[in-house]
């Protein structure tokens, strides 16, 4: 196969992985709906870890733990902001976002480092 052949491959599994997060994201808002019906919290921590591990024992490779942990950690963060929005009215968003916004301004700054030296170690 050239490069061509195998960026097609990639364009086809980009659009099989994005039908999969849609069904995905889907299946989060109903979550969201049984969250609030039931006065559940958002982040369950425990099952976010449940889901990586879940995934990380699963995978035959090329991927390692870490780089899966780093997607899902991701695609949990969005997953969790759809949810959010389900179980929060918008305008109660709009009021905690400019409430948000307010306190970063007078909130120290962090630097994260170490992601990109960690991905050089490999």
């Amino acid at each position: 196969m050239d490069i061509s052949d195998w960026r097609k491959k990639v364009d086809d599994v980009d659009l099989k992985l994005t039908a999969l997060l849609n069904e995905r994201a889907a299946a989060v808002i109903e979550i969201g709906r049984l969250k609030r019906n039931t006065k559940m919290p958002i982040y369950e921590p425990d099952r976010e870890r449940e889901v990586i591990a879940n995934v990380q024992q699963s995978s035959k490779g090329p991927l390692v733990e870490r780089d899966l942990a780093q997607i899902y950690e991701r695609i949990i963060d969005v997953m969790r902001s759809i949810q959010k929005h389900e179980i929060v009215p918008d305008s109660e968003l709009a009021t905690e976002a400019a409430q948000t916004s307010e306190t970063e301004k007078n909130a120290p700054r962090l630097e994260i480092r170490g992601i990109a030296t960690e991905r050089r170690k490999r």
